[in-house]
């Protein structure tokens, strides 16, 4: 196009209208005016068309509305307006008050026929443009009673939204200033929030203010994100990651939201499918990131809206259906949630051109949000409320039963004071002979609590009485014939006496005599005696060596701290289990010689007595009555301590018994067959002995303890 053609259009423009351009005429200088609606529009569908084509163009339309609203789109849009200003201002400004634009030029074409152009527009970095800010200004150079023609071409990946606003420069960064305080006062409340909140979480610990706290802090990222406040003081010389942020802030946010939403109200005690919808929202929100960065940014903010939408609606139908439930947290998160989703609707159905742009609908998710964040605070502070009131009557509770177990206490001691009294009345009757036997009673009584901690004990009784029992019988079945055989030795030795008085001679008295001893079968009548009598002693000997056993194992007197000898300890072990055996499992026995060591010999006695029932019980429960089991208990020594092994080749045990086994009242026999406390009390008794003791199990194969005791107790 040549110089005069050029000329022409534009004098055609600015002087005749002979294009229908629109004009505006600006009167009020202390206003800010909304002139959206004076503006024609053309939509560039390719993005290249020239300014020369642009102003040849007769397809421009009249915007018809206050802010043009041309949704998400890869067209560029120009727009064209002639602005004459008939106030006493020097100059006048236009400011474009919507900071996610990525690219904005402004044509300015007077009526000599010369145009200028500014850049502006996201792209451009805050540092980088005429007026540090965070909308896009722009000074037109139009003196009062001038005129000029005035293009804007605008294009970006996100909404392209177009609010212009024309004033004077009193205007203009006036109606800045308010922006910027109101936004200030909006992060002050997130500010003040998430320092309120991080503090009450160092006071409580509940990971939901944790969670919530970096919930408030990227919500208000997001909404500074938004309004370009972040790009302009955070980190203005870089567009392209101040434009990624518009996409990741809301994205973060909306999963920061839903984890909180889930901690908050225990959605996972509802129902598992609540999770996996949850769960799949915040793929989506990742989904959006990962396009944002790949490079597909308009399809990711085409994305996020509905995206945005489907996750406020899930929480709010989930909310309700915890209202239902009587969760009383999750009426203050409906409120709350209720405000902020009505702030996203009018935001969104802003950005759509349902609703007008104006200052409530721009700044609609400041407010929603200051008041979800405000009345979400309240809600976690009445949790701690709801905590509290449920410490407190858990407290009665326990006070309660603590003073109902008082009164039990105090009523049984009336009892127990009563009867004492009863029976010491009927002591002191007695004498002091009695007063000595209830004495040594109350002795034997307070060894046998002690000796009752071991369950396996009282199983063992009928085995002990049968072990006495078998000698004593054979003594008592002796004694029978052998009084039999005295009483004919006492008939024989009177049988004598008359043989002797008898006048006869020598010789038939010799003959009588032999007679009566071939009568008597007194030969045989001398081998039984003799068999008879070793029975008896035999049998007395037997009984004599479980007696011994048993005062060994039990050393009922014994409560002080004595040298002892294990091996020997170990042998009347043996002997109190010698019936359990039953002559099919085999003990072997590799003693060492040991030296006496400080301990509490009755209290090693009834560990060892544990073990080894135990380790009957595993070879019964793998061979029954069969033989092939077998019992080897080892003893060895060193400078400082004595180590003593008791291994078994019954069923052993697997990983979950050998980490219980020392657990009170556990126990993996059958009801009836054990109480559980008796490796309880052996380990606690090794302990008290200041020793250890150590396990080595493999399940069908057998067992292995190794009980390692220190020869001084220090």
């Amino acid at each position: 196009m040549n110089t005069f053609r050029w000329i022409f259009i534009v004098v055609c423009l600015l002087g005749s209208n002979a294009l229908h351009a629109k004009e505006y005429k600006y009167t009020n200088a202390r206003d800010l005016n909304i002139i959206g609606n004076n503006f024609e529009y053309l939509e560039d569908k390719s993005g290249k068309m020239t300014f020369e084509t642009v102003i040849e163009s007769k397809d421009f339309k009249l915007t018809g509305v206050d802010v043009p609203n041309f949704g998400i789109t890869k067209s560029a849009f120009w727009l064209r307006c002639i602005i004459e200003n008939q106030t006493q201002e020097r100059d006048l400004f236009l400011n474009l008050q919507y900071p996610l634009i990525d690219q904005v030029l402004l044509y300015l074409v007077d009526t000599a026929g010369n145009y200028t152009v500014d850049t502006s527009g996201e792209m451009v970095p805050v540092n980088a443009r005429k007026f540090t800010n965070h909308n896009f200004i722009f000074r037109l150079n139009i003196r009062p009673g001038k005129h000029k023609m005035v293009y804007l071409r605008v294009s970006s990946e996100e909404q392209i939204l177009v609010p212009i606003a024309l004033g004077g420069y009193s205007a203009i960064f006036q109606a800045a200033n308010r922006q910027d305080i109101l936004t200030a006062v909006y992060f002050g409340i997130v500010f003040v929030m998430v320092f309120y909140n991080f503090f009450v979480y160092l006071s409580v610990r509940d990971k939901s203010y944790l969670v919530y706290v970096a919930y408030i802090v990227f919500i208000g990222l997001t909404q500074i994100a938004l309004q370009g406040y972040s790009y302009r003081f955070f980190w203005p010389s870089f567009p392209n990651f101040a434009n990624q942020t518009v996409i990741w802030f809301p994205a973060i946010t909306g999963i920061l939201a839903i984890e909180f939403f889930k901690r908050f109200l225990q959605i996972a005690s509802y129902s598992k499918y609540f999770v996996w919808i949850l769960n799949t929202l915040n793929i989506f929100y990742g989904i959006n990131c990962f396009l944002s960065v790949a490079g597909y940014h308009q399809l990711s903010q085409q994305l996020m809206q509905p995206n945005a939408m489907l996750a406020s609606l899930v929480i709010l139908l989930i909310s309700i259906y915890a209202i239902q439930k009587n969760n009383r947290s999750a009426r203050f998160f409906l409120f709350a949630w209720v405000v902020f989703l009505v702030g996203i609707v009018v935001f969104i159905m802003k950005d759509l051109g349902k609703v007008p742009f104006n200052n409530f609908t721009n700044y609609i998710l400041h407010i929603g949000s200051a008041i979800e964040v405000v009345v979400l605070s309240f809600a976690l502070a009445d949790k701690i409320n709801i905590f509290r009131k449920e410490k407190e009557q858990s407290q009665a509770d326990a006070l309660a039963a603590l003073r109902e177990n008082e009164r039990i206490i105090r009523e049984q001691n009336v009892m127990l004071e009563k009867m004492v009294n009863e029976r010491t009345f009927e002591l002191k009757l007695s004498n002091e002979g009695l007063n000595k036997a209830l004495i040594e009673l109350k002795e034997a009584e307070t060894q046998l609590v002690e000796s009752e901690k071991m369950a396996s004990l009282g199983q063992l009784t009928a085995g002990i009485a049968h072990e006495i029992n078998n000698p004593i019988n054979f003594v008592t079945s002796n004694v029978k014939p052998l009084k039999r055989d005295v009483l004919i030795l006492i008939d024989t030795i009177e049988e004598l006496e008359q043989i002797i008085k008898s006048g006869v001679p020598l010789p038939e008295k010799q003959q009588r005599i032999q007679e009566y001893k071939l009568e008597i079968d007194y030969d045989y009548l001398k081998l039984e005696i003799d068999q008879l009598l070793l029975g008896i002693s035999e049998g007395a000997g037997r009984t004599a060596e479980i007696v011994k056993g048993l005062r060994i194992f039990s050393r009922l007197d014994e409560d002080d701290i004595k040298k002892a000898d294990i091996n020997e300890g170990l042998d009347s072990t043996l002997i109190i289990t010698n019936n359990l055996l039953n002559n099919t499992i085999k003990v072997i026995k590799n003693y060492n010689n040991l030296p006496l060591i400080e301990c509490y010999p009755g209290k090693l006695n009834q560990v060892f007595l544990n073990i080894i029932s135990n380790a009957v019980y595993a070879v019964r429960k793998k061979f029954a009555d069969k033989e092939g089991g077998s019992i080897t208990i080892a003893t060895k020594a060193d400078e400082d301590y004595i180590y003593i092994s008791i291994a078994d080749n019954g069923i052993g045990m697997d990983d979950n018994t050998k980490k219980r086994l020392y657990e009170p009242f556990f126990t993996t026999k059958d009801v009836g067959e054990g109480t559980g406390l008796g490796m309880s009390i052996a380990y606690n008794t090794i302990i008290k002995h200041n020793g250890h003791i150590n396990i080595i199990s493999e399940l069908g194969v057998g067992t292995e303890f190794i009980i390692k005791l220190p020869l001084i107790q220090k």
